[in-house]
């Protein structure tokens, strides 16, 4: 992709040009290819990990630029298999999940304990796993929100892993056992030598008012990642915050709730897209812990809201993408192109940190 085709694709926003005034740059733990020898290598992570790090940042399109893209599809157990894959039936099969990912020159792929079982020993040294550990199934009538253990470290371990990811929702009544579980479950991983990343969610029917949807909340979802590198993940997952003033609309009348500062609002951050993703960013521990923001759902605009995405969160200072429903509920071919779409964005050198 050149430059021509990227503003074409961005359209009239002013992504490319826009300067923070809020975080600055220099405060922040920017993606380089040096990422690791000059800031996990600090950590108390054991060289295992370092190793395993290292070859996921090392891996695919992006290797050794500091930047991931991965490839996540663990939707036949969040959303349903037939409704996630009905507009693409290949991915039923597991290998075409895998292929998808080396094709689509990904860092890792992320997905079930089944998937990655199923063609372990064909494709675990030919691109890094990610297992994903818990998810929230859909059969459980009625229907409810609580990621569980769907397996053991150990198993992800066996078949290869590289990392193990997993999904806590904070907010939600299940959010103290899902913290314990999975704090345990990423100290288990780190020794063994796998990384960590968190799916860092919000969940609460609560933070949903009067027809506005503060789960995309800059300031709520900043404190889910302060809280999701506190238990040691190795890298955040986190949508892309479209909104801020999260605590704000939960503290109106009596009600009270967390703590909040205006500098917040005023000095932290702006309603800019850039500057409420580089917010995100800041609470990742300034940027020791990668951020990586989601590609979202499928949909009739999916090449240009996925280069979109990317071009915030590299100009926030976030470390990359993971996009799974954009490429997989498209044909193959379609695919492996958005997937090099999003990643031409973090190998231009005219896209920079604002």
């Amino acid at each position: 992709m050149n430059i021509d085709q990227l503003i074409q694709y961005l359209g009239a926003e002013d992504l490319l040009s826009y300067q923070s005034k809020t975080i600055p740059k220099e405060l922040l733990h920017l993606p380089s290819p040096s990422f690791i020898d000059e800031v996990y290598s600090i950590s108390d992570r054991n060289p295992q990990v370092l190793k395993s790090l290292g070859n996921l940042f090392g891996h695919g399109r992006l290797a050794s630029t500091g930047y991931l893209s991965i490839l996540p599809i663990d939707q036949g157990i969040e959303h349903s298999a037939g409704a996630s894959f009905a507009a693409n039936p290949i991915y039923f099969e597991p290998e075409h999940i895998v292929k998808l990912a080396i094709e689509g020159g990904c860092n890792a792929v992320a997905t079930t304990y089944g998937v990655l079982g199923a063609v372990a020993r064909k494709y675990a040294h030919k691109i890094p796993f990610i297992v994903k550990i818990n998810h929230n199934e859909l059969l459980t009538y009625p229907n409810k929100s609580d990621q569980i253990l769907f397996g053991t470290v150990r198993e992800a371990w066996n078949l290869g892993a590289t990392a193990i990811g997993a999904t806590i929702y904070f907010g939600s009544s299940e959010s103290g056992r899902q913290i314990i579980e999975i704090s345990q479950a990423f100290a288990e991983a780190h020794s063994l030598g796998m990384a960590t990343i968190l799916w860092c969610y919000l969940r609460n029917d609560a933070f949903k008012r009067e027809g506005i949807d503060y789960h995309l909340s800059a300031d709520l979802s900043g404190q889910a990642n302060h809280l999701g590198v506190t238990i040691q993940a190795d890298i955040i997952k986190q949508k892309l915050p479209e909104l801020n003033g999260g605590y704000k609309a939960l503290n109106l009348g009596d009600s009270s709730y967390g703590k909040l500062d205006e500098r917040m609002y005023t000095e932290l951050s702006t309603d800019h897209p850039i500057d409420l993703c580089r917010y995100q960013v800041l609470n990742c521990f300034a940027g020791r812990a990668g951020l990586i923001n989601s590609g979202g759902a499928s949909g009739k605009h999916d090449f240009a809201e996925a280069v979109r995405t990317a071009v915030i969160n590299k100009r926030a200072g976030g470390t990359g993408l993971i996009s799974g429903r954009k490429a997989f509920q498209r044909p193959f071919k379609e695919g492996v192109e958005l997937l090099n779409k999003i990643q031409d964005i973090y190998l231009m050198n005219e896209v920079t940190i604002a």
